[in-house]
Parts: C-alpha cells; structure tokens; sequence
C-alpha cells in the first residue's frame, strides 16, 4: 500500500523536488499538493504531510496537522526550541497517532557535519559559524546554523563557556546558544556552511556546500518513510538515522 503524502508548500524549490520524489517512487503516491490559496482541509485523508512553507506558516500547518493526529515532515526554518516546546504541548493534547519530524537540513553531508561539530566543540574554545544560501532565502539565520549552534553548546555542557569579544556588535553576528553566526544571502550560492574552531597555533574549519537540491533526495525519502511508523516529535535527521 503505497503512502499518501500531501506537499503543503507544493510550488517552491523543496516542495517541487518533494513532488518529482514522490512521483518516482512506488510506495510513495501524491495525495494532495498545496499552494498558498490552498486549504489545510486537504491535508485530511493523508499519511504523511510534508511541510516546506515559510517561518510564519509553517506552525500553523503542523498544529493542524497535529490536532488531526497526523503524520507531519517539516523541512521549513525557523523552528526556535520555544516553538518546539509548544508542539510538543500540542502532541500531549492531540490523537495518540500524530507525529512531528522537524529536519532543519536534509542532507546526509549537511547532517554528518553537524554531528563532526559537536564532537569538535568540547575541545575548543573559540568557534563561529559562517552560513551561505541562496539569494531568494528570507530567514537568517539558517535553521541548520541555529540548529547546529545549540547542539554544539549542548556538548559543551558543563563546561566554562567563554566571553565572546565584540557580543553586542552587529558586525560579529547573531549570537546563538553562546556561538556567533554570520549569514550571507547570495545569487550563484544553494546552501554552504563553514564552522571554524580556533585552538593555539591551529584552525578546524567543517565545510559542508550542496550545488542543487538533489543533496536532499536520501533525506527527504527518509523522513517520509519513517514518520508512518512513529509517533511524538523527532528532531534533526541524525534522530531518524538513528531510529530514534
């Protein structure tokens, strides 16, 4: 029985790559496509809902999704961990079959390197992220910098966190859980993202650069097909590798 999925967010960059996804597989049909003057209704009746609208949709969409007890995959930013607490106040209330998989970047690479920065960030002191994307990107910073930020301050729990010289200026950009985040919007770019850790007399520099949507293919497959057998909310795609 093939799973029916519901793109929300049906005509952008991801929702396209989802539908092209979603067409090529055989246990994968499409359900219903949504754009902008589309109705949450049409969601209904699906098995998955995979969300990739904007920051200030996006919570609308899974709190339906959520209060309906389905299953829904978010590939959209701007997933603060005060918006994560709020869903989860929503799962405690809805259907016991409804599930939440939040993924701030679907690439296995992109992926790999956040979990190479946590690691990293309990032996330096000094580190900042520089983050690139695509011109037509509107939120920065990126939920996959914002996310990898706090897993690296969660590794470095316990540990003195050290001042940042310069916090407080525009120029040493966004500060996230401790760690300083610089963002750039730029024609030519996709998605890239450099960690840079400083120790004495050396740089780590991480740098993960996806060319075209297709890095996200492995991931967003994934995610569809493992939300059907889950429930509660998941976060980050290392989570569903894992099986968590």
């Amino acid at each position: 029985m093939a799973i029916k999925v519901a793109v929300v967010g049906a005509t952008g960059r991801m929702g396209k790559l989802a539908m092209e996804l979603i067409e090529a597989a055989q246990d994968l049909t499409l359900h219903a496509a949504l754009d902008s003057k589309s109705e949450l209704s049409e969601v209904l009746g699906a098995d998955v809902v995979f969300d990739v609208t904007l920051p200030d949709v996006s919570p609308k969409v899974v709190e339906f999704a959520v209060a309906n007890g389905l299953k829904v995959v978010v590939g959209t930013s701007g997933w603060s961990a005060a918006k994560l607490a709020l869903v989860e106040k929503q799962l405690a209330a809805a259907p016991a079959t409804a599930a939440v998989v939040i993924i701030p970047n679907f690439s296995i690479g992109s992926m790999l390197a956040t979990k190479f920065a946590t690691e990293a960030a309990r032996f330096y002191d000094s580190m900042e992220i520089i983050e690139a994307h695509h011109a037509g990107k509107i939120d920065s910073p990126s939920g996959t910098a914002v996310r990898t930020a706090e897993l690296m301050a969660e590794a470095r729990a316990g540990m003195t966190q050290p001042l940042i010289p310069g916090v407080g200026q525009e120029a040493r950009g966004q500060v996230v859980a401790g760690i300083p985040i610089h963002s750039l919007r730029l024609a030519g770019v996709s998605a890239k993202q450099e960690i840079l850790f400083g120790g004495e007399s050396e740089v780590l520099t991480l740098q993960h650069e996806v060319s075209s949507t297709k890095a996200y293919n492995a991931g967003i497959l994934l995610c569809l097909r493992h939300v059907v057998n889950i429930t509660g909310l998941t976060v980050g795609l290392q989570a569903v590798v894992e099986g968590k």
